[in-house]
């Protein structure tokens, strides 16, 4: 048999052996949580009586418990951590949506936006690009007439929005920016302005010389400008005085002097309610088209200011009924004395109450602790051996949320029994004197049958056994303390440093 030449020459390749060992394309990372469980999956199919290559056929009890269980291989969704946020929920009911693409396309809703990732390198990288966003940040100017300009701008952009649509961090933003105009600053309580923010809106009048009536609210100006007809022309009204006169602006010469016209950031309106708000009174006239002013009406501050009287009113009838002692009082004296309670706050190491002085005031702890003192005479021996007789404190108790103090003093008017001294931070709901005065017979009886004296059973002996109680373990602490020092520097252990080092 003869050889043949063959004229196809074999193919050679081109790749080496040594760069088999290099890795030529990277693979991805799994980064999101599977989807599926596979030991669940994996005794899911070892079901005794499921069709398999012994048995042409399943059971029924096995195909039922197969259909009951099927639906435990699919992972569950990691619930979210705080309150639900309800614009997510809205945007992942419109994009999941089956409602047709059409609709989406032609409706006028936008759905929201999340918010933006910031740009965060979390781990070193070689590569440049990753580190330029930090070279180009937004530089803000500290001109204060820049920062207005931007301040109007960005409660524009937000009041735009209705209420509803507004964020908590939209809110937020609106707060901080209306703390920065002096009317919003001196004359509006900021508990009450932030639940403002939530009922601000937004007017636009697209045509000059139409009248905006001020009794209907309080109007800031966001763009253009507008000349007051009457002054005064701007009253808070927290305190429901109303202005005894008005004087006509355009018929006298106050208009030509200083105020010609109020401009972007200026207010005027009121809070005062009218039963006739549409007259010329607190009215203004626009000079350009296009003013848009942010209003918030009379009716929401009236409905705001309410709920947040009803809120504190709630909280005080919650800290009375919290003590043990009122807790079998009737509505109409828990209501009278809750009416009469203010908050107020105190730092550590506050003294309430001193022994052997009036208190001045009825105290309900709302929230930290306080420390029960009483004094006790005692022999100390000094340096030289003498002994002397003084006066000290001992702490023989602690009040608590939800305990109080003082009733029986400020009602039979005579000093306490012992000293209140705060040991952190301590909201108090206090009683003045003056108040409890105000109270009718029946809720002054009540306290009195109610209350005792705020540890006013302790003897002599009981705060010196305590007394005693105290310095022993006082003494025995300093005396372990020595003794450690004294082991630690005969042995030369040095607490951080070589074989004691952690």
């Amino acid at each position: 048999m003869a050889l043949i030449e063959r004229k196809k020459k074999p193919q050679r390749f081109s790749w080496n052996v040594r760069e088999t060992t290099n890795i030529r394309n990277k693979l991805p990372k799994i980064t999101n949580a599977p989807t599926i469980d596979y030991d669940k999956l994996n005794w899911l199919c070892n079901i005794n009586g499921l069709k398999s290559r012994d048995s042409n056929q399943s059971t029924q009890d096995a195909h039922d418990v197969f259909m009951q269980n099927y639906k435990k291989i699919f992972v569950p969704q990691p619930a979210k951590v705080g309150l639900p946020v309800h614009t997510e929920k809205r945007v992942r009911a419109i994009t999941n949506s089956s409602a047709s693409l059409s609709n989406q396309a032609t409706s006028s809703y936008q759905p929201v936006q999340g918010p933006k990732k910031e740009n965060s390198v979390i781990e070193y990288t070689h590569d440049i690009k990753d580190y330029l966003p930090f070279l180009h940040k937004e530089r803000k100017s500290e001109d204060p007439k820049a920062i207005r300009v931007e301040n109007i701008r960005t409660l524009r952009r937000l009041l735009r929005k209705y209420p509803f649509e507004r964020t908590a961090a939209d809110n937020d933003k609106l707060y901080s920016i209306l703390l920065t105009f002096p009317f919003f600053k001196d004359n509006v309580d900021p508990a009450v302005l932030k639940e403002l923010c939530v009922v601000a809106q937004i007017e636009t009048w697209k045509d000059a010389d139409f009248a905006v009536y001020g009794k209907t609210g309080i109007h800031m100006v966001l763009r253009g400008c507008v000349k007051p007809v009457f002054s005064p022309y701007l009253m808070a009204g927290q305190n429901g005085v109303y202005p005894q006169s008005f004087i006509s602006l355009e018929e006298s010469d106050l208009m030509q002097e200083d105020m010609s016209c109020l401009r972007v950031g200026e207010c005027f309106g009121t809070w005062l309610p009218y039963e006739e708000p549409y007259t010329k009174e607190f009215s203004v006239v626009t000079t350009e088209p296009n003013a848009e002013f942010m209003k918030i009406s009379a009716n929401d501050y009236k409905r705001v200011i309410t709920q947040i009287k009803q809120r504190e009113h709630t909280e005080k009838l919650n800290l009375l009924l919290s003590c043990e002692q009122y807790r079998m009082w009737p509505k109409q004296p828990l209501t009278s004395v809750a009416d009469s309670i203010e908050w107020i706050s105190y730092p550590p190491n506050t003294v309430l109450v001193s022994e052997g002085y009036k208190s001045p005031f009825i105290g309900f702890i709302r929230s930290g602790e306080c420390h029960v003192l009483r004094q006790v005479d005692v022999l100390v021996t000094l340096k030289n051996g003498k002994k002397e007789q003084r006066t000290k404190q001992v702490v023989m108790g602690r009040l608590g949320p939800s305990d109080s103090f003082a009733e029986i003093s400020l009602l039979l008017d005579e000093p306490v029994s012992c000293s209140i001294v705060t040991a952190s931070d301590v909201g108090l709901g206090v009683v003045r004197p003056e108040k409890i005065k105000n109270l009718d017979d029946v809720t002054q009886q009540l306290f009195r049958q109610s209350n005792t004296r705020t540890f006013g059973d302790l003897t002599k002996e009981d705060i010196q056994n305590e007394y005693l109680q105290q310095e022993l373990k006082r003494e025995w602490n300093e005396f372990k303390h020595a003794q450690v020092l004294e082991v630690i520097n005969a042995y030369g252990v040095r607490p951080g440093y070589g074989k004691w080092a952690k």
